[in-house]
């Protein structure tokens, strides 16, 4: 059975879909299969992996609704061996929808359930809010990445997510576990970066991933051209830095 991973923090603007892309196509180039689901309205990993959300016949909303199965709505990438269950503006209907539904909370965990064998690793990329798809996205998963931007309120963001976390293993998923923390944004040579690792490494110990994700244009760049990092340019820092942090947890699945 592939791990499920997802990928949260209620915080805009930490790199959450960048890493959601990039470490599942980093997955992919480790010759693990890897399935990458959009659980975000916004879009934002569907079309930054090339896919035109205007004329998908179906997208993660059929999913939750039960109108389409896993197998019928997942997509091949230009990335050999990731796959995209995309998501679409309909998504946003959703969270009103799944309040009528019952067992509400575990709805994704249900429609996936028999499908995550097919891969290695599952990566959810939730949407940037703690509402009912993130709910869903934990109940549904075997651990949460936290992506943390290295600047001044980062730990409050992380204690409000840690929060939910503690009741969503109260009453939802008590194996639910913290996969860690990933620095996203750095500059060493930053002092407030650097004091901000500092901080979360003391909070945190050795949950905090080994491999940073540095400032890097080539992040930027890539979702433009509807590409991963590696597929863009593989030299960057950027994309080293992913494919060094898809190693780490290999060896955490291992």
């Amino acid at each position: 059975m592939g791990k499920v991973i997802a990928i949260a923090n209620q915080k805009g603007g930490v790199g959450k879909t960048t890493t959601a892309i990039n470490l599942a196509a980093s997955l992919a180039v480790a010759e693990k299969k890897a399935l990458l689901i959009d659980l975000d309205p916004q879009g934002n990993a569907t079309s930054g992996l090339g896919v035109d959300r205007t004329v998908l016949s179906g997208s993660v909303y059929d999913l939750i609704i039960g109108r389409a199965s896993v197998s019928e709505l997942v997509i091949q990438t230009d990335t050999p061996g990731l796959f995209l269950l995309p998501s679409h503006i309909d998504l946003v209907g959703a969270e009103i929808e799944l309040v009528q539904m019952n067992a509400r909370e575990g709805v994704l965990k249900d429609r996936i359930k028999t499908e995550t064998e097919r891969y290695d690793f599952v990566i959810i990329d939730c949407p940037p809010s703690l509402g009912l798809l993130t709910i869903n996205a934990l109940t549904a998963a075997n651990s949460l990445l936290i992506p943390v931007q290295c600047e001044y309120y980062a730990m409050e963001g992380v204690k409000q997510l840690l929060e939910t976390l503690a009741l969503v293993r109260q009453s939802l998923n008590p194996a639910l576990a913290i996969e860690g923390i990933l620095l996203t944004m750095f500059d060493g040579r930053n002092n407030l970066n650097n004091q901000v690792v500092d901080e979360l490494h003391a909070f945190f110990g050795n949950q905090v991933f080994k491999s940073a994700i540095p400032r890097n244009i080539t992040l930027a760049e890539a979702p433009s051209h509807g590409k991963p990092a590696f597929f863009y340019d593989a030299a960057s820092r950027g994309a080293q830095a992913y494919l060094s942090l898809a190693q780490e947890m290999i060896g955490h699945a291992a």
